[in-house]
């Protein structure tokens, strides 16, 4: 993507998210989301210059790459977002691609929380880590973040949300408020690091879909290609018993996801690339508002 192009896209969300955060989600995030006034540490990518005594072994380890622990006193809340970059985010069959959805998601929520002095962080993941932007506070600082959105481009195109929870728990060590933000489209169980997680964190899910993945019109042959894998077959869309097992597999799935959020505790929201987000994000902040 161009410069230019960037630059547009990325005034357009910051307008667009910066008012809806000034006016509609600023009180609802703050009675929703509130900061405890804790110690807490994280940690980021060495730098030169940084003292090794500070070095987190542990992460480093994992990663093959140093990490130094980083330890603050704040009053305010650490925020969060995991944002699934994988392949699959680039389908759209409406107005805007589940990506784009993303960005102004991730775009409202980060603005949200600096109105309210929190800070906030990334971790982009595909079937790996592919990028961690350690917890700041500044409008700056969000707008790099949705425009590392905006163009980010994935080393890998699989999806592994397990990863992106690991490293989330290894990395973040005061408990956060953290976003996940991806289409959970995955064959690969993730509830073991899903639980840890949401043990740790106060974990919160965005599941970004669009309508055409739940409901496969009737068109007759189709080539379909995995926008992770690359596979590409042959589809009669028409067929009945195909039409009957696909729909039989998604609401599976579905159910089985929604039994997890359940039985660990996580809430979350469904949101549908041709529809207003604002209604389920107010209706999410509203749920969590109620039980404070």
């Amino acid at each position: 993507m161009e410069s230019t192009e960037i630059f547009k896209k990325v005034r357009k969300i910051e307008i667009k998210t910066r008012g809806l955060s000034n006016h509609i989600f600023s009180g609802q995030y703050h009675s929703a989301f509130k900061g405890r006034g804790m110690t807490f540490s994280e940690v980021r990518e060495y730098e030169y210059g940084d003292d090794i005594r500070n070095i987190d072994w542990n992460v480093t380890a994992r990663f093959n790459r140093p990490f130094v622990k980083i330890f603050e006193e704040e009053r305010e809340m650490t925020v969060m977002l995991l944002i699934d970059v994988s392949g699959s985010n680039d389908f759209g069959s409406q107005t805007q691609s589940k990506r784009d959805l993303t960005a102004e998601l991730a775009a409202v929520l980060a603005f949200s929380a600096i109105q309210n002095n929190d800070k906030v962080g990334v971790i982009f993941f595909s079937s790996k880590i592919e990028k961690f932007i350690p917890p700041k506070k500044g409008s700056s600082h969000i707008l790099r973040i949705i425009r590392e959105i905006v163009d980010f481009e994935p080393v890998e195109r699989g999806t592994d949300i397990g990863e992106g929870l690991r490293f989330l728990t290894s990395a973040i060590k005061r408990r956060t408020t953290a976003f996940l933000i991806s289409d959970f489209m995955t064959d690969s169980s993730f509830e073991k690091e899903m639980q840890i997680a949401a043990n740790k964190h106060d974990l919160v899910a965005l599941r970004i879909t669009d309508r055409r993945e739940m409901d496969i019109p009737k068109v007759g042959l189709v080539k379909f290609r995995d926008s992770e894998t690359g596979k590409e077959r042959w589809v009669d869309t028409s067929s009945r018993a195909w039409h009957d097992a696909y729909q039989q597999m998604i609401h599976y799935k579905s159910a089985e996801l929604n039994r997890e959020f359940t039985k660990h505790g996580i809430d979350n929201a469904l949101i549908y690339t041709d529809e207003d987000y604002v209604k389920p994000m107010m209706q999410l902040f509203k749920k969590r508002e109620a039980r404070r």
